[in-house]
């Protein structure tokens, strides 16, 4: 993640939780006490997030003292120890909410993300997540997808042409739409273009992408066209593919299969903080 920009959402949404300050610990406690407290997993999981421990209480208190056990990417297990921190007792407790906020939603979009990757069990097909995220959250989700063993589509409108169906109607075909675009893009950018029937694809190959998305295809069908399509352009899965459906792409050539649900739905893993008793 990028540190800079990582801080400076930080310092938003901590902001937006503790305002002008927070009463129910500033009247507790004073500034030179020190207190301890622990990060606890309270069920199984895949952890994501340890740079928002450091840089979150860093910004509220640089004196306090982060110590994560775990590793992005480290399975959890219930009752495991993630970090424990020590410090200012007003830092510790004002920061916990948009902390724990943020770790257990990384924690189950890195959590599902594994299951569904252990699920297909075929490491010649990448799973990769969308643009299906949360508006402000999404350098965290995506980290958190590679954290489960997935990797990165693209990351906004402006790092890659994806030509879809209302692309392709607005231009009039695929190959009048790969063609405009391509006498305008510079070398460095790809182009994928999004195929729902066999007609489209033939169409699309004529085109010579770089990628070719099979949409809304099954299994059967897309094993069935997946030889059509020259080795030098990458295929992708996408649409109607689930947890539960998934292990039926495992042989239909694709190179990447493209899922919104690893982080549009994915339930937050859950995590406590609970300070140390004197």
């Amino acid at each position: 993640m990028n540190k800079w920009s990582l801080r400076k959402k930080l310092e938003d949404f901590l902001e937006e939780d503790i305002g002008s300050g927070d009463p129910s610990t500033a009247f507790l406690f004073d500034n030179g006490q020190i207190k301890r407290g622990a990060f606890i997993a309270k069920e199984g999981g895949i952890f994501a997030g340890s740079d928002i421990l450091l840089e979150a209480y860093h910004l509220l208190d640089s004196e306090i003292k982060v110590e994560c056990w775990k590793e992005d990417g480290e399975p959890l297990d219930r009752g495991d120890t993630i970090a424990t921190i020590t410090g200012n007792p007003i830092a510790l407790l004002s920061g916990e909410r948009v902390i724990l906020n943020l770790i257990q939603r990384m924690c189950g979009i890195a959590t599902i993300t594994n299951q569904v990757v252990h699920e297909l069990n075929n490491p010649a097909i990448q799973v990769c997540d969308t643009r299906k995220t949360t508006p402000g959250l999404r350098m965290l989700e995506k980290y958190a997808v590679t954290c489960g063993g997935g990797v990165n589509h693209r990351f906004g409108l402006y790092d890659g042409v994806m030509i879809k169906d209302n692309h392709i109607v607005a231009a009039g075909s695929i190959k009048k739409a790969i063609k405009q675009v391509r006498e305008k893009l510079g070398h460095m950018m790809k182009i994928e273009v999004e195929v729902e029937t066999e007609r489209q694809l033939e169409e699309a190959i004529l085109a010579k992408p770089d990628i070719i998305m099979l949409d809304n295809m099954e299994p059967a069908l897309i094993k069935t066209l997946i030889g059509k399509i020259p080795k030098s352009i990458l295929t992708e899965a996408s649409g109607n593919i689930t947890i539960d459906n998934i292990r039926s792409y495992y042989d239909t050539g694709v190179d990447y299969i493209s899922l919104g649900f690893i982080t549009q739905s994915a339930k937050a893993l859950d995590i406590s903080f609970q300070m140390e008793e004197e």
